[in-house]
């Protein structure tokens, strides 16, 4: 058995780049967004998976966290939506029994997996709680990619206000002002498209489990639209 202190001594056992090779990774991945897709959900696979790893990790990297908090805020970030493939109610939970038995698999030692599998199971803004500083960061990054790029068919804006709303936001992107103790989410949002008001509409629930996040890491929480300090 590998404890915690060997595994940062090792030349990066585990790390992102090895669990995106990994074949049920893979697998899960693709899979539980294309049963997303067949149900209606915005883009929910590799591309999403990739943003929430690289947010979560930057987060907590301008906050000087170290180089292990970083490497397992990435993994969870990169793994947190697996659990999609068995159902979208739930998803958090199932996701993090997945992400557990795949890292055991890898041989990543337990003490470090359970940081993920808490994290994973907590993502969610229905059940989840900013238990640890990498599920706050997941948390914190995850509610942040509101992106046109999520959005499989323009065909559906009119009537699906998700992708309407996805579809109308150009730029997201999450600044952490360490010296003003901030962490905002600044969105251009396409006014043509979707109002302010529909992005409150469908993500209030989202904002309220980010400033939870956010007040969990120190820092408060700001929404910025269109140049606009609305939160």
């Amino acid at each position: 058995m590998i404890t915690s202190k060997e595994y940062t001594k090792v030349s990066e056992l585990i790390t992102l780049k090895q669990v995106q090779a990994y074949p049920k990774v893979e697998t899960l991945m693709n899979k539980a967004n294309e049963f997303l897709g067949v149900i209606g959900y915005t883009e929910h696979g590799r591309r999403h998976g990739k943003v929430v790893s690289k947010t979560a990790r930057s987060i907590l990297k301008a906050l000087d966290d170290d180089r292990r908090t970083l490497e397992l805020a990435s993994i969870a970030g990169y793994l947190h939506d697996i659990g999609n493939v068995i159902n979208r109610d739930h998803h958090a939970q199932t996701g993090a029994i997945f992400a557990g038995q795949i890292l055991d698999e890898m041989g990543m030692p337990f003490e470090d997996s359970a940081e993920i599998i808490g994290a994973v199971g907590n993502h969610h803004e229905e059940d989840g709680v900013p238990v640890s500083r990498i599920t706050a960061a997941l948390i914190i990054a995850d509610k942040a990619d509101v992106h046109r790029s999520r959005v499989r068919s323009t065909r559906t804006l009119r009537t699906d206000i998700h992708d309407r709303v996805n579809y109308a936001v150009t730029r997201s992107k999450v600044e952490v002002d360490v010296e003003s103790r901030i962490i905002a989410f600044n969105l251009s949002v396409d006014n043509r498209i979707s109002s302010v008001m529909e992005y409150f509409e469908i993500f209030l629930s989202r904002m309220m489990i980010s400033r939870r996040a956010v007040n969990f890491l120190g820092m408060e929480f700001h929404l910025i639209v269109n140049g606009n300090n609305l939160l």
